[in-house]
């Protein structure tokens, strides 16, 4: 399993930045976190500045939102949706999006389950739990 560090995310996210303003070759996964950052342009001063990125503090306390997170978080469901992992989810998704009219308000609300599933996990000390997740993403697809 692919578990980077938060520097290691940040690098990747900013790095991916600034070869895709230069016009550089990007690898796949690269290619759809550009996408995703051309969606949050809100996003472009943290993006440009890799030392201010790797220093920056994005404690909820301070009610800011940390880029990094979100844009990761994008880039996971892009993969579970892409793999059908867990199974149901690809369906959810696009039974969700259809609703909103919009895949990208879609990804925000399944981020909402996401994080959820994740927040029970760590506090209970129990694996994620995929079927949750997916219910989760499935009742709001019905409103």
């Amino acid at each position: 399993m692919f578990a980077p560090n938060k520097e290691e995310v940040r690098r990747f996210f900013c790095d991916t930045w600034r070869k895709a303003r230069s016009g550089d070759l990007l690898t796949p996964m690269e290619a759809i976190a550009r996408d995703w950052m051309l969606q949050h342009p809100e996003y472009a001063s943290e993006l440009s500045d890799l030392d201010a990125a790797l220093s920056a503090d994005y404690d909820a306390a301070y009610g800011k939102a940390n880029p990094f997170l979100h844009l990761s978080m994008h880039l996971s469901i892009s993969e579970q949706i892409s793999i059908d992992q867990p199974p149901g989810l690809r369906d959810a998704y696009l039974r969700l999006a259809e609703r909103l009219g919009s895949k990208h308000e879609a990804h925000h609300e399944i981020m909402e389950c996401l994080g959820e599933m994740l927040w029970t996990s760590q506090r209970n000390n129990l694996p994620p739990d995929g079927v949750t997740y997916v219910e989760c993403v499935k009742r709001r697809a019905h409103g």
